[in-house]
């Protein structure tokens, strides 16, 4: 019943909130060529799991087109394996979540859009 309940809700809401991310898209971060080329390897190491509609999920979407990062989407909603992925790695299936793996190997999941942003911020974000 629940369930149900929330799947009409996403169904009913998923649609404007779509549209209002794309109507409220903010102007991506204008770097120079090299810096741009520099950033976008650093994202490599970054994968995003999401669900399309959810507004946290929008709210961090939105955060990485202002700071013009290519970091990679999985949809762990409507994707079995990158819902198990999440589940497996981070322990919960818990949107958004991003995965950060440093240089060595060694993998962190982080969760809440707050975190999530002020942690692109800190690193991506011009002084």
């Amino acid at each position: 019943m629940i369930r149900t309940f929330f799947k009409l809700l996403r169904a009913l809401l998923g649609p404007p909130l779509l549209a209002w991310e794309q109507l409220s898209r903010p102007r991506g971060l204008v770097r120079t060529p090299e810096l741009q080329a520099s950033v976008d390897e650093q994202c490599h190491s970054l994968i995003l799991y999401q669900f399309k509609t959810c507004p946290f999920c929008i709210k961090v979407r939105q955060e990485m087109r202002r700071l013009s990062l290519n970091i990679e989407k999985r949809d762990a909603q409507h994707t079995l394996s990158d819902r198990e992925a999440l589940l497996k790695g981070g322990g919960k299936t818990k949107v958004p979540c991003l995965k950060i793996t440093d240089p060595a190997g060694q993998t962190q999941w982080m969760y809440e859009s707050g975190a999530i942003i002020h942690y692109l911020k800190s690193r991506f974000e011009p002084a």
